[in-house]
C-alpha cells in the first residue's frame, strides 16, 4: 500500500494498524492450544481411556501380585481367574477400583505428559524442534515419571486397597455388603496407619520403578514412532501409532515389573489380615525370592502383558489425537485493521 499525497504535496503517513481484541472464546482456544497445556489435557484423556479399556486385567494383575505362599485364592489361569471374578462380583468386580484409578490416572497421566513436554522443551531441546538423543529421552521421561507419581501417589495406594478388599481372600474374613469408598479409605488409613506417611508407603520402590519405566516408555515410543514414519510422512498412521505404543509399553513393563510387585506389597504392608511386614526393599526382595522364588517378582506379569498392548496403544493414540485437536484450536493470526 502506497502513501497518499497530502494537500501540501508531501506523502501522508500510513495508518497505524490496530490489533483486534481477542474474544473470550479465542483467548480460551489460544490457551489450550499451547503445546504444554495441550499435552497436559491430552494426557489426562489418554490415562482415563487406557485404564478403563483394561480395568479387569489391571485388577487381576494386582490380585496376583499380592498373593504369596498360602494365599492361593487366585492361583488360576487368567481366563479362570476372570471367570471367578465375574461369578463372585459381576461387572462391578471387573471395575472395582477403576473409578479411583481414573481419578488418580487423569492427573497422573496429565502431569506425566505435560511435564515431559515441559522438560523436553525447556531443558533438553537445544532449539525448538530439536531431536533428542535416546539418553535425553530416557532422562526426560524419568523426570516426568517422578513428578507425576509424587503428585498422585496417595490415590494409587487407595486404589490398591479398593481393588483387593472385595476379593475372596480368606485373610480378609467375610466380605461386608457395603465396602468403604475412596475418601473413607483414605481417611481411615491416615487415622489408623500412621498419618501422612501412611499415604506414601511404598513410594521408594514405586519411584525406583516408575522413573525407568516412564523413561523407557517415552524413549522406545518416540524411536519406534520415528522408525514407522515413512518417507514423506509427517506422522505415521493410526495403526502404526498403536503398534509403537504397544511395543514401548511391553518393553518398559517387562524391564521394570519387579518394582511394581514390590510397590503393591508395600501398599498393603499394614493392611489388616494381608500385611507382609517387610522391613525394607532388600528385605522384601530376600523374603519373596526365598519363599516364592524369582517367579515371585514377576507374579501377575501375564495379565499385565495382555493389557499392555491395548492399554498403551489406546493411551498413545488417544493422546496424540487429543493433543493434535487442541493444538489445532489455535486461532488464526490476529486480524489487522486499517
Amino acid at each position: 500500500m502506497s502513501a497518499t499525497p497530502s494537500a501540501s504535496g508531501a506523502p501522508s503517513p500510513l495508518p497505524i494498524p490496530t490489533v483486534e481484541k481477542m474474544s473470550a472464546a479465542d483467548q480460551f482456544r489460544s490457551a489450550v492450544s499451547q503445546p504444554t497445556v495441550a499435552a497436559f489435557c491430552a494426557g489426562g484423556v489418554a490415562g482415563a481411556v487406557s485404564r478403563t479399556v483394561v480395568s479387569p486385567l489391571e485388577r487381576l494383575k494386582i490380585l496376583y501380585q499380592i498373593q504369596s505362599n498360602g494365599r492361593e485364592a487366585y492361583k488360576l489361569s487368567v481366563g479362570k481367574a476372570l471367570a471367578k471374578m465375574w461369578r463372585e462380583e459381576g461387572w462391578r468386580g471387573f471395575m472395582a477400583g477403576n473409578g479411583t484409578n481414573c481419578i488418580r490416572i487423569v492427573p497422573y497421566s496429565a502431569v506425566q505428559f505435560g511435564s515431559y513436554n515441559f522438560y523436553k522443551r525447556n531443558i533438553f531441546e537445544r532449539h525448538p524442534g530439536d531431536s533428542l538423543t535416546p539418553l535425553s529421552r530416557l532422562t526426560c521421561g524419568g523426570l516426568a515419571g517422578i513428578t507425576s507419581v509424587t503428585f498422585t501417589y496417595p490415590l494409587d495406594i487407595v486404589r490398591t486397597r479398593l481393588s483387593i478388599q472385595t476379593a475372596s481372600f480368606a485373610e480378609l474374613g467375610e466380605r461386608s455388603r457395603k465396602m468403604p469408598g475412596m475418601w473413607e479409605t483414605l481417611v481411615k488409613m491416615y487415622r489408623t496407619e500412621g498419618g501422612f506417611p501412611a499415604l506414601y508407603r511404598g513410594i521408594v520402590p514405586t519411584v525406583a520403578g516408575v522413573a525407568p519405566y516412564v523413561g523407557l516408555n517415552f524413549m522406545v515410543y518416540e524411536h519406534v514412532r520415528q522408525y514407522l514414519t515413512l518417507d514423506g510422512e509427517q506422522n505415521p498412521s493410526a495403526v502404526r501409532k498403536l503398534l509403537a505404543g504397544a511395543i514401548s509399553g511391553a518393553v518398559a513393563q517387562t524391564c521394570t515389573y519387579p518394582f511394581d510387585v514390590l510397590r503393591r506389597r508395600f501398599q498393603i504392608n499394614t493392611m489388616s489380615g494381608m500385611g507382609y511386614q517387610y522391613k525394607g526393599i532388600f528385605d522384601a526382595v530376600r523374603v519373596i525370592v526365598t519363599e516364592e522364588g524369582v517367579r515371585g517378582l514377576y507374579k501377575g506379569i501375564v495379565p499385565n502383558l495382555l493389557k499392555v498392548a491395548p492399554s498403551m496403544a489406546s493411551s498413545w493414540l488417544s493422546y496424540e489425537v487429543c493433543r493434535d485437536f487442541l493444538v489445532g484450536l489455535k486461532p488464526e493470526e490476529t486480524k489487522l485493521l486499517q
